[in-house]
């Protein structure tokens, strides 16, 4: 022996610096898939099919919000013990009722509609149910949905 030293030859798949080239490789396409996965199988919730649609029942929105100003209709709400109270005040002769939307500002499956009924001049209430929290927002429509207020926070 003259002073080297032999080492046996081990397979590929036992040295290190074959499974650390290959880790790279390996982690983009584990990724991928994930990424792949998650674009077939989550919904689109942004993207609208019937945008036109939309855009003009925007423009309608406008034309109520707008409707509110000309009529000079204002509300005032009160909720409390239960009861959600609208005073209105301003525009012509007062509906016999008003549609309320109890918006959450994030989960949709929380949103009420409610019918609140003239119990004196310009006062309307109905009922409240019982609200998770969270922010809410208010849209009070005449019946024949020619106005609308906003309001946020309740």
């Amino acid at each position: 022996m003259n002073g080297e030293t032999t080492h046996a030859a081990k397979p590929w798949y036992r040295e290190p610096w074959p499974w650390i080239l290959m880790a790279g490789p390996a982690a983009v396409i584990v990724a991928g898939a994930v990424t792949v996965w998650l674009a077939v199988s989550s919904a689109d919730g942004l993207v609208a099919d019937d945008y036109y649609r939309r855009g003009l029942a925007i423009n309608q929105e406008i034309r109520r919000d707008r409707a509110v100003l000309d009529l000079g209709i204002a509300a005032s709400v009160e909720a409390r013990n239960g009861v959600l109270r609208v005073r209105l005040t301003g525009g012509r002769a007062a509906p016999e009722a008003l549609l309320a939307q109890l918006v959450h500002a994030t989960r949709a499956g929380h949103d009420q509609r409610l019918r609140l009924a003239r119990v004196a001049p310009g006062i309307y209430e109905a009922l409240l149910p019982a609200l998770p929290a969270g922010r809410w927002r208010l849209v009070l429509e005449d019946p024949r949905r020619e106005w609308r207020i906003v309001k946020e926070g309740l």
